[in-house]
C-alpha cells in the first residue's frame, strides 16, 4: 500500500536527520517533511474508496447469495408442484427442499461473514497505519516545541 510506502519514507527522513548535540532531537527539512505528509493526504481518499468498494462488492455478494437462495427456493418449489400426485416423492422434494434452503442460508452466512472479515481486516489495516502515522507525527510536532 502507498501509504505504508510514505510512512517508511518519513522515518527515513527522521532517522536520516542530523542529531541536536547532547538530545535526543534532529533536525529535519520541514518542507520534506511537509510534502510526505501531504502525499500521505492525497493517498489516504484511495484507502477510503477501496474500503468503500469492498463495502460496496460485500452487499453485491449478498444480495447475489440471496438471490441464488431465493432461485433455489423457487426450483424446489416448482419440482414439489410438479411431482406432487406422487406421495414418496412429495416427501422427498420437502426434505429436499429443507436441505437446499439450508445450504443456501449457510453459504450466505458464510460469504456474510467472509466479507465482514475481510472489510474489517483491511479497516484495520488502515486504522492502525493512521494511528502509526499520527503518533510520528505528534512526536516530530512535540520535539519540534
Amino acid at each position: 500500500m502507498e501509504i505504508f510506502t510514505i510512512l517508511e519514507s518519513i522515518e527515513d527522513i527522521l532517522e536520516k536527520s542530523k542529531g541536536v548535540p547532547f538530545s535526543n532531537k534532529v533536525l529535519v527539512d520541514k518542507e520534506e517533511i511537509l510534502e510526505q505528509i501531504s502525499e500521505l493526504r492525497l493517498k489516504l481518499p484511495e484507502e477510503l474508496k477501496q474500503a468503500k468498494w469492498i463495502k460496496e462488492e460485500r452487499q453485491r455478494i449478498l444480495v447475489e447469495a440471496q438471490k441464488e437462495a431465493d432461485d433455489i427456493v423457487k426450483e424446489a418449489e416448482n419440482r414439489i408442484i410438479s411431482m406432487i400426485d406422487e406421495h414418496e416423492i412429495t416427501k422427498k422434494a420437502y426434505e429436499k427442499k429443507a436441505e437446499i434452503i439450508e445450504t443456501a442460508n449457510e453459504m450466505s452466512r458464510e460469504i456474510s461473514k467472509g466479507t465482514k472479515d475481510y472489510a474489517d481486516n483491511v479497516l484495520n489495516g488502515i486504522e492502525v497505519a493512521l494511528q502509526d502515522a499520527l503518533k510520528i507525527i505528534q512526536n516530530n510536532r512535540n520535539e519540534l516545541k
